[in-house]
């Protein structure tokens, strides 16, 4: 059975304390084995049976009907739930085959090997450089900060534009441009896997379609997990796809996992008759 997560009870600690017991992935592609047997928000059950591989150097998608607990189990990934008032959980989140919910790990140790990029672009109120600096300041880096700061800028497709303008505001960039400066943000401290909530639902097609070239070269640095409403970004973009659904039975909405494969198996022979359904728009 599976223990229950209660994301208060976690003191601090680090991700890779000795005293984690390690389960061995069920892959060695599997970089994060997600479990969510039940999640709660104090008394709502926001999700139910639920099992997520997120594999090494690819782009997962999770798709679905607004409700379904996309962004739910996104965020479950690397504990920002526990942010959340009254969050808990039965099952389990291993990421290298570590539970990051055992009580010896820190959230915020976990949060810098798994990095999140938001749907609205957030940089601070401060310079480009700055913006970038931050988390290696944080986190105490002790290299170069320029360096990593050109380095992260380059990989997210945003040096050539701003390099003439590095100490101007983050804000006065274009919505694309700052979404780029969140995605160089979150690389400078090199997480192994990078969580992105609805990155290109803010932005213009142009835009959109920079930041789903930029996923496409990332992914052969990092690992990525994304949420989406867009079908055709689901399928331009993900190796595999997660698609989620929402049970009314009881009266209330909870969402599970109804289909998880290849995106070219999801999409092109469903094996459920909910995602035929859903891929063809007779629902959304």
């Amino acid at each position: 059975m599976e223990k229950k997560i209660n994301a208060e009870e976690c003191p601090e600690g680090r991700i890779d304390a000795a005293e984690v017991p390690v389960k061995k992935p069920k892959s060695d592609s599997v970089v994060i084995d997600c479990k969510i047997e039940e999640l709660y928000y104090s008394t709502f059950r926001a999700v139910r049976d639920t099992a997520i591989p997120v594999k090494k150097n690819k782009i997962t998608a999770f798709i679905g009907p607004s409700g379904c607990g996309k962004s739910t189990v996104l965020r479950c990934l690397n504990r920002m739930n526990d942010l959340v008032r009254g969050f808990r959980f039965n099952g389990h989140v291993h990421f290298r085959g570590k539970d990051i919910y055992h009580p010896s790990v820190d959230a915020t140790a976990v949060r810098r090997y798994i990095g999140m990029v938001f749907q609205q672009p957030n940089p601070f109120a401060m310079s480009i450089y700055n913006n970038v600096a931050f988390g290696l300041r944080l986190n105490s880096y002790k290299g170069p900060i320029a360096n990593k700061v050109e380095d992260s800028l380059k990989r997210a497709a945003l040096w050539d534009e701003v390099k003439d303008k590095l100490h101007k505001s983050g804000l006065s960039l274009s919505g694309g441009q700052q979404q780029r400066l969140c995605i160089a943000r979150a690389i400078a401290t090199e997480p192994e896997v990078l969580l992105m909530d609805e990155p290109c639902s803010a932005l213009d097609p142009i835009a959109t379609r920079k930041i789903e070239e930029l996923m496409v070269e990332l992914k052969t640095r990092y690992t990525i997990a994304i949420v989406t409403h867009n079908l055709q970004q689901a399928q331009r973009v993900a190796d595999n796809t997660a698609f989620l659904y929402v049970d009314t039975s009881d009266g209330g909405r909870c969402g599970y996992l109804v289909e998880f494969g290849e995106s070219e198996q999801v999409f092109g022979n469903p094996r459920e008759q909910y995602t035929k359904e859903y891929i063809s728009g007779q629902f959304s």
